[in-house]
């Protein structure tokens, strides 16, 4: 699904600044979406504003990191107050940490490979849920990792983080079964030409890769107002 049209709907996408999350930002807009952009990084997040406007699509840019002590909530309380409803969001961030033996992970590595990964999503769950909910077909996608369930030596942290994500995703799913409107899914990207990815596997050929964007057709199917997925682990089988 590609020519799916989302005019007149808006869409958050956090860690939109490069890799999985640009591409989706991206897309999101050519089909229509008003497109919030969060990232650490605003030279990155401008760049994405310009692909945005070059393609016709809006978007709003938000400098922020997610490891802030509020920044999360007052975007929740800036998108209620400004537009009452959240239609899909997307939880993308993800941080990689260090590829290390568990008992050498420092406190910090923890902290913020948890952060980012687990507990940046969980706070988006609380401070969206309320404008997803105000939306007449709600979308949530977590952008997760086949890691969570593979649990490699030496991925401890990523591992947890994930897997920890995938039960965040699938319990909130499980308290909204019987909803009307709300769709929450879970993503496994597999692998795909990113920055992380080149961390993690620097002997890997990038070009053997799929470009994030080839994410688009499956993320589409389940932003989509028509989706009736909910509460799934979807493999992106590219």
């Amino acid at each position: 699904m590609t020519d799916i049209d989302l005019k007149g709907r808006l869409a958050l996408v956090s860690g939109a600044s490069r890799g999985i999350g640009r591409a989706l930002a991206l897309e999101l807009a050519k089909a229509g979406a008003h497109v919030i952009a969060t990232a650490r990084t605003q030279g990155a997040l401008e760049e994405l504003d310009d692909a945005i406007k070059a393609a016709g699509g809006t978007t709003t840019l938000v400098p922020m990191d997610l490891m802030s002590e509020d920044g999360i909530e007052q975007l929740g309380q800036i998108v209620t107050d400004r537009w009452g409803k959240l239609d899909i969001m997307i939880a993308n961030a993800g941080a990689l940490g260090e590829l290390t033996p568990a008992a050498q992970v420092k406190a910090k590595t923890w902290q913020n490979v948890l952060g980012v990964n687990l507990v940046a999503p969980a706070r988006m769950i609380r401070a969206f849920e309320g404008p997803l909910l105000s939306s007449d077909a709600g979308r949530a996608v977590f952008i997760s990792s086949g890691a969570a369930s593979s649990r490699r030596a030496f991925w401890a942290p990523y591992a947890a983080a994930k897997s920890g994500l995938d039960a965040l995703a699938q319990s909130w799913a499980a308290e909204h079964v019987n909803s009307p409107s709300l769709r929450i899914n879970v993503v496994y990207p597999g692998a795909m030409r990113t920055r992380m990815r080149a961390k993690a596997f620097p002997g890997e050929d990038p070009n053997s890769l799929p470009e994030p964007a080839a994410l688009w057709p499956l993320v589409a199917e389940l932003v989509g107002p028509d989706c009736a997925r909910h509460g799934e682990i979807v493999r992106f089988e590219g």
